[in-house]
């Protein structure tokens, strides 16, 4: 099973976005709400890529809307990066989750599942044509630059991925929220933010080498 069959022959967000809505491309798709495809300008400078959405973001339609999306933000601001040049998206499109109680818990996607989904975030580079790809999380690195891609020893690196996009990656900001005090999350925010800021000088460079 594969996304492939799904996806159209276009460029254009919208358009790819209402395909995804009917995406049978695996199984999440059974238990998930809804699709939920990325969400930012088509001529985006940055898009950042996490691994799927969450149970905020399932019911709500939209990525990083929950609690890791607005640590994101605060990070943004931080950095120096305009949110409104920002694409945020995930590696998969449908909320993997497993039931405890009345609660859903995050399950992490499999390799079968992340390739399955492969074809959208394809689709959604060669439309937004960022100038940098962020990858938030192991599995988006992973996903975009290879298993054996490690973020605890890479990350805040510039690299060039397969598909010839520039990479930047980093931790997911859910991370940082599981961090088990206070002390510790304003570390792990700092950091992250340092990622974010090599992200914020390649914009930078870019903006003033472009005639």
């Amino acid at each position: 099973m594969s996304a492939r069959d799904f996806v159209p022959p276009i460029d254009d967000l919208e358009e790819l976005r209402a395909a995804a809505a009917s995406c049978r491309g695996c199984r999440l798709h059974e238990r998930a709400t809804q699709t939920v495809f990325g969400e930012g300008p088509p001529e985006a400078a940055v898009a950042m890529v996490g691994e799927q959405p969450g149970d905020k973001e399932d019911l709500e339609g939209l990525p990083f809307v929950g609690p890791a999306g607005k640590l994101l933000d605060r990070a943004l601001v931080a950095a120096g990066i305009e949110r409104s040049t920002v694409y945020v998206t995930n590696v998969v499109k449908h909320f993997k989750w497993r039931p405890a109680g009345k609660r859903r818990l995050h399950q992490k996607p499999n390799a079968e599942e992340i390739k399955a989904c492969w074809p959208w975030l394809e689709a959604e580079v060669a439309a937004v044509h960022p100038q940098v790809v962020a990858c938030l999380g192991a599995t988006a690195a992973q996903a975009v630059l290879g298993r054996q891609f490690k973020v605890t020893q890479r990350r805040g690196e510039v690299v060039e991925s397969p598909q010839s996009w520039l990479v930047v990656a980093t931790v997911h900001p859910s991370s940082i929220l599981r961090a088990p005090d206070d002390a510790g999350r304003r570390e792990q925010f700092d950091a992250f933010v340092g990622d974010l800021s090599v992200v914020a000088r390649l914009l930078a460079e870019r903006q003033a080498a472009s005639p």
